[in-house]
């Protein structure tokens, strides 16, 4: 276990923090100042161009319902263009995203069968652009693809009813590459809370490494999600239900206590759920770091879901545009690197690390 814990608490990884910290300087080294000069006053920090900081520190964008838009158009180009969607490879390139959680479209008449064929749409779309993207299925793996000028694809969130109430099938939709699992909807995660198979569910996500998203689930699964999980939790798509009254927005209690666990919100580029305007999502972006603090708030475009998205943030070209914004109110260069990269890898990251140490102690659940 003590290896385990070193690696969960090793320092970032390379490029990631390191660049956006501004350099020292070498006392040694330094010109002594005039003999009737005042103290010197230190220069503002200069703040990165957003294109080169996304550059170095990537959107790890939360939520994007490609495979559904892709699964109805009889044609389509990502590589060159495509403007029957709003995520195409020149326009996730424009924006800086360096990975994605492609969340597939499940049908309530037939959860898992509509849930396997979308699994098998995004394979199929990532193996068409070897150059461009890469299947993803850990935090090593998106280090990866990033060092290697790939975007990284997740699969996932999917709703817990894609499950069908039954762990063996969640087991076979991870070994296929399932990554993330909305706990609401279900007889298991309702209003009421988690049944005592619920909480099973979610031991065996932590076991097998899965990450579990709160978006829209009631207060009492929230709760009682975050006292069983091991695992840090995510709301893949919430903004603050203070500023707006959205039901998938997050309450301020629950904000606070998902810092707490250093769980992560992503907050998302929609007009129904953030505003109208591109300084609305910052808004809520300023109001989630407040509350659970600068490593635990993130990004989620919502792109392709059939959301309207604010002025500015049509497409996933305009993270630069927020990047600026968020620039002009203040945030250093430090903690952009963990809104759009470092937490969302952190918190892949302590997910394996519970998956790893889970099933040293147990086995599969039934």
């Amino acid at each position: 276990m003590a290896d385990l814990q070193d690696e969960l608490n090793a320092p970032a990884e390379a490029g990631d923090l390191e660049a956006a910290r501004p350099a020292v300087a070498d006392p040694e080294r330094s010109a002594p100042a005039e003999a009737d000069a005042g103290p010197a006053t230190p220069a503002p920090a200069t703040p990165t161009a957003p294109r080169d900081l996304l550059a170095r520190h990537p959107v790890a964008d939360g939520y994007c319902g490609l495979p559904q838009v892709l699964r109805t158009l009889p044609w389509y180009d990502l590589e060159l263009g495509e403007s029957a969607v709003e995520a195409d490879l020149p326009r996730l390139r424009a924006g800086g995203t360096g990975a994605q959680l492609w969340a597939p479209h499940v049908d309530p008449d037939a959860p898992v069968t509509s849930t396997l064929e979308q699994i098998d749409l995004i394979k199929n779309v990532v193996a068409r652009h070897p150059e461009d993207l890469r299947l993803a299925r850990s935090a090593s793996d998106t280090a990866d693809a990033r060092a290697h000028g790939r975007i990284s694809v997740l699969i996932g969130p999917v709703p817990a009813t894609a499950a069908a109430d039954s762990l063996g099938t969640l087991r076979s939709l991870h070994a296929l590459g399932l990554r993330a699992l909305t706990l609401s909807g279900t007889s298991w995660a309702s209003e009421e809370g988690l049944t005592l198979f619920g909480d099973e569910v979610v031991r065996e996500m932590n076991r097998l490494g899965m990450l579990i998203d709160l978006t829209g689930a009631s207060a009492a699964t929230a709760s009682r999600v975050l006292a069983v999980s091991k695992a840090p939790v995510a709301l893949t798509r919430s903004g603050a239900h203070a500023l707006n009254r959205h039901p998938g927005n997050a309450p301020d209690e629950l904000l606070a206590t998902l810092g707490a666990s250093r769980g992560l919100c992503l907050v998302p580029c929609s007009a129904d759920r953030a505003g109208p305007a591109l300084r609305d999502v910052a808004d809520h972006v300023d109001h989630v770091r407040r509350l659970a603090g600068p490593e635990s708030v993130g990004l989620s475009g919502t792109y392709d879901t059939g959301d309207a998205h604010p002025e500015g943030l049509g497409d996933v070209a305009g993270y630069p545009a927020l990047i600026a914004e968020l620039q002009a109110r203040g945030w250093t260069d430090a903690d952009l690197a963990l809104l759009t990269w470092g937490n969302a890898q952190r918190v892949l990251r302590s997910t394996e690390f519970v998956s790893r140490a889970a099933q040293h102690r147990r086995g599969s659940s039934f």
